[in-house]
């Protein structure tokens, strides 16, 4: 299927026949396109535009194509906006667009969402203080795209009203374009989520300049971020306002395709003074010593912040919905622990931050407060049966239409061995339970049973082919369905995994807790009686029987991807660590798991 065609238009200022009359044009030339998005003002600047504008608002002309728009302000904005959030058609959780007209879209607020395959992210309106109703985006638009972040999966296209302040003021001199100025069209906020997101493209306008920026390279990603920056419809310099894309989705890419970089790309300009210390400490240490080079990134000094800073009582979205922060203390809303708790049994943000929720029955989540040992699960009320539910929705439920069949090597009675997504070298699996249970230090003995047998045979698996294995898990209290990581490591390098680990403690001010058993069934049962499942718990199983844990204290700092991370660094991929980045396509996982089954097949408990 061939990439989909995108238009993309600076401040359109109310001049929709001018705007639309170039996009005729440059559709009969290089289209079709499937749809136009608009960055910076999109309303007139002045009443005497009105006419033309609201020919096309009221359909006395036509829109050619799907048109979404973030420009929020301007003449009549708020007459038609307020019309458009009161029309029934409109009514309830719309991150795709409150439909204006006939082809047009406002995209309000921030949210992400998908067009023909790519996904969308978006913050509409302006930086204000003054809380208008429309036209400014709030703490709650920012802490939205902060915990889109933080999901798995790269965002095609951002779009901005305002350009992000790094572009001028932090980057090289190079990075200025002719006439554009610090501070006006610039915002600090954009350039923290930009950071943050690392969109593969950044669009933006206000600045009344066109400024294509050559691509630069994101901290802890592979891919490449592109900035553009778009004048206004009908400037007098006649400088660029509209410009063509056809991008293939990241999602449909492979690990090569996404990470190829031109010739020209530049360090990403959004390197704040902590990562650059980092770095450069980095830099001084010696190159052959791998517990030194591969850890700068674990020199956290800061623990994470029970309560933020802020004097009010809104809560942060980014520390209810994930635990953490990265603001720390320096946030301006509350880290309210009971509120992360209720947002962990299903309660509604919207509902605990204002005492409402604006989209109602549409909302998915609970609308009053949940006592302890009530059910967890983000469903509407008088929906059914969570765990019908859950097992819709979880990628690891068989029962599950999103579980990845392809993947999977083996099944047993209680557990099942799957090819790890994005894997981290040839032949790293997971070994998951088979019911949707949120650790497997909690399951029966039968269950260790037969996880104990998937564990030998996977070690005589790899023993085969001149290695070791590494188990890890981290039962996160957050955690629905478990996994346990199975990574060859080459023999030669298991005497080094101990104190690789150790190390990576270290850094982020833990010390595990040891224990050695001469066999897997007996290592199993001193770590059930050090986990408690109110603390969230990592523990790795070492090659000579060595076990490392750790439990989890409420207001510490510890990285999800902590054990993939610290086996990166010692097989030198870093480029590895983050699953995200090395997805391939359908197909060669479907080979991947096919040439292990084959190797497999002698080792297979269930065979």
């Amino acid at each position: 299927m061939a990439p989909p065609k995108i238009l993309l238009c600076g401040d359109v200022l109310g001049h929709l026949k001018q705007l639309f009359k170039r996009v005729a044009s440059v559709n009969k030339s290089a289209g079709p396109f499937d749809a136009l998005f608009c960055v910076g003002q999109f309303f007139p600047d002045s009443a005497d535009q009105l006419d033309e504008f609201n020919d096309y608002i009221e359909g006395r002309a036509q829109i050619p194509l799907p048109t979404y728009f973030i420009g929020d302000y301007g003449v009549a904005a708020t007459k038609v906006l307020l019309a458009a959030t009161k029309d029934s058609g409109n009514q309830g959780f719309k991150l795709d667009g409150l439909k204006i007209c006939n082809n047009l879209y406002w995209l309000k607020g921030s949210g992400k969402f998908k067009l023909h395959g790519l996904s969308v992210a978006y913050l509409s309106g302006l930086q204000c203080s003054d809380g208008q109703q429309f036209g400014t985006y709030s703490q709650d638009d920012v802490d939205v795209l902060r915990a889109v972040a933080e999901e798995p999966g790269i965002i095609d296209l951002f779009l901005t009203n305002k350009w992000p302040s790094g572009i001028t003021n932090r980057a090289a001199a190079s990075d200025v374009p002719p006439g554009a100025s610090e501070p006006f069209g610039s915002d600090s906020t954009v350039a923290e989520l930009v950071a943050e997101i690392k969109p593969r493209y950044h669009i933006a306008g206000t600045k009344g300049v066109y400024y294509a920026r050559e691509p630069y390279s994101n901290v802890d990603a592979v891919h490449v971020t592109r900035f553009l920056g778009l004048a206004p419809v009908g400037n007098k310099d006649k400088q660029k306002f509209i410009h063509a894309i056809s991008p293939t989705p990241a999602s449909t890419m492979s690990t090569v395709e996404i990470s190829t970089k031109s010739p020209t790309t530049t360090l990403s300009p959004y390197t704040y003074g902590e990562k650059t210390d980092h770095a450069t400490e980095a830099g001084k240490r010696s190159s052959d010593s791998i517990s030194d080079s591969q850890y700068w990134r674990y020199d956290v000094n800061q623990k994470r912040q029970k309560h933020g800073a802020g004097d009010g009582n809104r809560l942060c979205f980014k520390f209810v919905s994930s635990g953490s922060c990265p603001r720390g203390e320096n946030c301006n809303f509350q880290h309210d622990v009971d509120a992360r708790e209720q947002s962990l049994r299903g309660v509604c943000f919207d509902f605990m931050n204002k005492g409402k929720c604006e989209r109602g029955p549409d909302c998915k989540f609970k609308h009053s407060l949940q006592a302890e040992g009530e059910s967890n699960s983000h469903q509407r009320r008088g929906s059914g049966n969570a765990n019908s539910n859950r097992s819709t929705e979880c990628w690891f439920c068989l029962s599950s239409p999103k579980v990845e069949s392809h993947l999977i090597i083996s099944i047993g009675e209680h557990y099942y061995c799957a090819l790890a997504k994005g894997p981290l070298v040839e032949d790293h699996v997971l070994l998951i339970p088979i019911g949707h249970l949120p650790n497997t230090l909690s399951l029966p003995a039968e269950c260790e049973i037969e996880l104990g047998k998937f564990q030998d045979a996977l070690k005589q698996y790899y023993k085969k082919q001149g290695k070791d294995v590494v188990f890890f898990e981290w039962a996160s209290k957050r955690t629905t369905h478990a996994n346990l990581q199975a990574v060859p490591v080459p023999s030669a390098k298991s005497a080094a995994v101990q104190n690789i680990f150790n190390l990576a403690a270290e850094k982020l001010s833990f010390k595990f807790e040891t224990m050695k058993s001469g066999n897997n069934s007996d290592g199993r049962k001193m770590l059930r009686t050090q986990f408690d499942r109110n603390f969230s718990f990592f523990y790795v199983q070492l090659p000579d029987g060595t076990i490392l844990s750790h439990s989890i204290e409420e207001n510490e700092r510890f990285l999800p991807q902590f054990g993939r991370e610290v086996i990166a660094g010692l097989l030198n991929k870093a480029d590895r660590a983050d699953w995200r980045n090395c997805t391939d396509s359908k197909e060669e996982e479907a080979k991947m798991a096919g040439d292990f089954k084959s190797g497999f097949e002698e080792f297979d408990p269930n065979k």
